[in-house]
């Protein structure tokens, strides 16, 4: 085999790895709804952060007495814990959302089902708190209750256990409902963006 053939041997040949430009530009395209999803991630870890040192000092801006302040103490000791579990989580998965580049199919695959996962993550963040809200409402219910009559050294009213069950159950349902909204809002339809991209690469 001469010089030219194994010239034309190496131009017919079909590089798997290589992007054509189409491709590339198309690929880079998913650029945008990620930088939206890694601004969003981003402000999210200010407010969780926010809140979670406003919700520390609450004992002190209602004034609580030594009892309550031990006891809402307690259940915040495990409410920082699942928050901190789950936001060193969302953390490292925002590190690499930014060191991602979107230039070959394979790191469009890898990035929107990275997505997809803390998706539901953050969901799943959001029902492991929906507990702890239920007990800080019904204890603020009691605590409000206890004032303003003494329940603590009577009976409740069925009208007071009416209220208890219908904390719980709004919460609870209030707290699905905002979920799959929030995360659909501020992370679900940009995924669809990749996910339409991954699409149109599929067709060609």
């Amino acid at each position: 085999m001469d010089f030219n053939d194994i010239q034309n041997a190496w131009n017919n040949e079909k590089p798997e790895n290589v992007v054509l430009p189409s491709n590339l530009e198309k690929i880079q395209s998913a650029n945008t709804p990620l930088d939206k999803i890694r601004k969003n991630l981003k402000n999210e870890f200010i407010y969780q952060i926010v809140s979670i040192i406003f919700m520390g000092t609450i004992p002190l801006i209602c004034h609580f007495n030594t009892q309550m302040i031990f006891l809402y103490y307690l259940i915040y000791s495990l409410f920082l814990a699942v928050c901190v579990y789950y936001l060193v989580k969302l953390y490292f998965f925002f590190k690499r959302l930014n060191a991602t580049t979107l230039k070959t199919k394979d790191s469009l695959y890898e990035t929107y089902f990275d997505i997809r996962l803390n998706m539901e993550l953050y969901k799943t963040f959001g029902f492991s708190l929906t507990p702890f809200i239920v007990v800080y409402l019904l204890g603020f219910y009691f605590y409000g209750l206890s004032e303003k009559s003494g329940l603590l050294n009577h009976e409740f009213t069925n009208g007071q256990l009416f209220g208890f069950f219908a904390i719980i159950v709004f919460t609870v349902l209030s707290m699905g409902i905002s979920l799959e909204w929030w995360v659909q809002k501020f992370y679900g339809k940009y995924a669809k963006e990749i996910k339409k991209v991954i699409d149109e690469l599929k067709e060609e």
